[in-house]
């Protein structure tokens, strides 16, 4: 494989870390799948070719590196307006299937549906509408359909990319369809207002699921109005619990500054999801948020970007966030009648255990859940069904019965009396 671009380097993990702001190794089923991937990844790190970066290129930097070789071209969150360039082309493809889409077990997933029939809407930079593997089920118009970043289309093939000659990649529901709106400016750079207007655009669209990459440090009357809108529509909206690196103008590092509360992840009836690496650990100096429902793969992710037909590579919960949506898209084409408060549900109680529980796209579409609220009486006593109405005609059978028995009885009595006196009254005369 060869490119001429700069590489994304794996960042060291450290051990021990607690809480939302680190994480435990994960428990439960996904522990064996990520300890085995985890060799594998460093295997493909370790074949991919060191090119020397270019400083035109419009790139984001990795928030840490280490001494393994690189492997694809960047897709950053954000461009420098200054240079007026925009992401390019990778030439790379990757032909086995990533670690993510391995730790998930997407492809089981895809057994059970594929996502056919559910429109997911990716408020982002915009949406590549040719972009290899989701043209043809793309709607973009106007400024959603130019992705100067690559990152909208990024997650978007993350959500929804089918599989294509030469790559391993594909995405979590390769048959839903994408609508792309903007939340972000030209460059990358999100707003509050952008955001809510794109998720007003999504509802109106008619999106089941709404992926929205932004996490701001404020809310506005106008964000938490969409959400609102989104939940009364019964649309599932879900978001980064944190940013994707420190926010601008932040002097402290990530993992110096206390957990914070980000928008739109903090509003109520919003899925608030965390990006782990390969070990199911968060990584070293990202941002840490107060609360979070889930966790997913959001570290060397590997997918698609906005021109030709090599793979990129991206970080962050933006991107974790992604692979939540595309399976709650799973959930809402294989289970229809549930609701997005139940299908964000179905999603947490089916997770795997960890310090944040891990996505188990599987396990949401298998497992069979309680399909009824837990009693609110104060007892767990086992409550007997109450007897059936007591039936008049059985007691009136047995009087009947009764009474012929009687009868009977009397009539037999009668009868032996009578032949006795008349025995008697012939030995009389015989005497006579």
């Amino acid at each position: 494989m060869t490119d001429d671009s700069p590489f994304l380097r794996r960042p060291p993990h450290t051990s021990g870390k607690e809480g939302v702001s680190g994480f435990r190794p994960v428990h439960g089923s996904a522990a064996p799948r990520l300890s085995v991937l985890a060799p594998l990844l460093g295997a493909v790190l370790a074949m991919a070719p060191a090119v020397s970066a270019s400083a035109a290129d419009p790139t984001a930097t990795p928030s840490a590196s280490a001494s393994t070789g690189p492997q694809l071209r960047l897709i950053p969150s954000s461009l420098d307006p200054n240079s007026d360039t925009c992401t390019k082309a990778s030439k790379t493809q990757v032909g086995t299937a990533p670690w993510a889409q391995l730790s998930l077990d997407v492809a089981q997933a895809d057994g059970y549906t594929q996502g056919d029939g559910v429109l997911i809407a990716v408020v982002d930079t915009g949406v590549a509408p040719q972009a290899t593997g989701i043209a043809g089920r793309v709607r973009a118009s106007g400024a959603a359909a130019q992705d100067c970043v690559g990152h909208g289309t990024f997650l978007a093939g993350v959500i929804a990319a089918s599989a294509v000659p030469g790559s391993g990649f594909a995405g979590v529901a390769p048959k839903a369809r994408i609508v792309a709106e903007r939340g972000t400016d030209q460059w990358g750079r999100p707003s509050a207002d952008l955001a809510a207007q794109g998720i007003e655009a999504a509802v109106a669209a008619g999106a089941k699921v709404v992926d929205v990459s932004a996490a701001l440090t404020k809310d506005t009357a106008q964000l938490r109005a969409a959400i609102k809108h989104a939940t009364a529509k019964d649309v599932l909206v879900v978001a980064p619990a944190a940013p994707d690196t420190a926010p601008e103008g932040s002097s402290a590092q990530a993992s110096a500054r206390p957990p914070a509360a980000y928008w739109p992840a903090s509003a109520d009836g919003v899925l608030s999801v965390v990006g782990v690496d390969i070990d199911g650990e968060r990584p070293d100096d990202v941002p840490q948020p107060q609360h979070a429902d889930l966790a997913a793969p959001g570290e060397g992710i590997t997918g698609i970007g906005p021109k030709g037909t090599g793979n990129y590579v991206a970080n962050g919960a933006s991107v974790a966030a992604a692979f939540v949506a595309g399976t709650a898209a799973l959930v809402r084409a294989h289970l229809p009648k549930l609701t997005a408060a139940q299908t964000a549900a179905r999603l947490k109680a089916t997770a795997a255990h960890a310090s944040v529980p891990l996505l188990d796209p599987v396990g949401a579409l298998s497992t069979v859940l309680p399909t009824e609220a837990p009693s609110a009486a104060p007892d767990a006593a086992l409550r007997l069904p109450e007897p059936a109405p007591t039936s008049r005609v059985v007691p009136r059978a047995w009087a009947l019965t009764g009474a012929s028995l009687l009868v009977s009885v009397l009539a037999a009595a009668a009868l032996i009396v009578t032949r006795l006196r008349t025995s008697r009254r012939a030995q009389r005369g015989s005497r006579a």
